[in-house]
């Protein structure tokens, strides 16, 4: 059971290679996701205990300097997160449908997390950065309210950062959409 997770994000694919090294080296973590994305960017993605995240994290946030560009620590992720980065989200009955869109990965898994425990939402997807130009974005589902309450508690966070793009309820999306985009 993932205790913390904690990222970071860089410009640099290099320097990125080195950050996630670095990080392995000054905790007991383990490695969740550490690939390139778009535009030419990286991110690391570890869990562990706290301690052990928050010293992972730091550590790789000095190796990253001048390319890094989001991080976070999360102790207690919602546990909907990584099946909607892995995309293993099975869909069911999409009611309302929420979007949330930020320039940084970072900053999107937080706004998930944030979403997820703001409204009795389910995740749909959390594209993170490839193909993307680096932005990410989140889609969720549930009951109008809910999921306008998930979206403006998702969008508060990545405001927070100034890195919202936009965010977007849709009540009853049509079929055709939905069967467009999933």
């Amino acid at each position: 059971m993932l205790t913390a997770i904690g990222m970071v994000e860089l410009t640099s694919i290099a320097k990125g290679f080195e950050a996630a090294d670095a990080m392995i080296k000054a905790a007991d973590v383990e490695i969740l996701s550490a690939t390139a994305v778009c535009p030419g960017k990286y991110f690391v993605i570890v869990h562990g205990n706290v301690a052990a995240v928050e010293s992972a994290v730091k550590s790789g946030k000095a190796i990253a300097g001048e390319y890094l560009v989001d991080e976070f620590i999360l102790a207690n992720v919602h546990p909907a997160v990584f099946p909607a980065i892995t995309s293993t989200t099975p869909l069911t009955d999409i009611r309302a449908l929420g979007i949330l869109e930020s320039f940084s990965i970072a900053t999107m898994i937080v706004a998930a997390d944030a979403a997820l425990k703001a409204a009795n939402v389910d995740a749909i997807d959390l594209r993170l950065g490839s193909g993307l130009g680096g932005k990410s974005y989140f889609t969720m589902t549930g009951d109008v309210s809910a999921v306008q309450a998930a979206v403006s508690a998702g969008s508060d966070s990545a405001i927070e950062k100034g890195l919202l793009v936009e965010k977007v309820v849709i009540p009853s999306p049509s079929k055709e959409l939905i069967s467009a985009i999933f």
